[in-house]
Formats: structure tokens, C-alpha cells, sequence
């Protein structure tokens, strides 16, 4: 049991890593739209 506890708190650790780098790659998407007004700068 005590495994079984150790293993979802690494879940949650991860989940909420990958939320937070969501998070920072769309606010750096939107960022970098209201500065060049291009989706992906650099191609279109």
C-alpha cells in the first residue's frame, strides 16, 4: 500500500509540472502573436 501512495504522488508531481509548461507555452504563443502578429513567427 504505502507504494501505491508514493506512485500517485509522483502522477500528481508530473501532472502539475506538465500544466504549468502548458501554461508557459501559451502564454509565450500568445506573446509572440501580439508582438509579430504571426501564429509561428518565422514561417508565416
Amino acid at each position: 500500500m504505502k507504494n501505491s501512495k508514493q506512485i500517485e504522488k509522483e502522477k500528481i508531481v508530473a501532472e502539475q509540472l506538465n500544466g504549468r509548461f502548458a501554461m508557459l507555452g501559451f502564454i509565450a504563443a500568445v506573446g509572440a502573436y501580439l508582438t509579430t502578429g504571426q501564429i509561428i513567427p518565422g514561417i508565416v
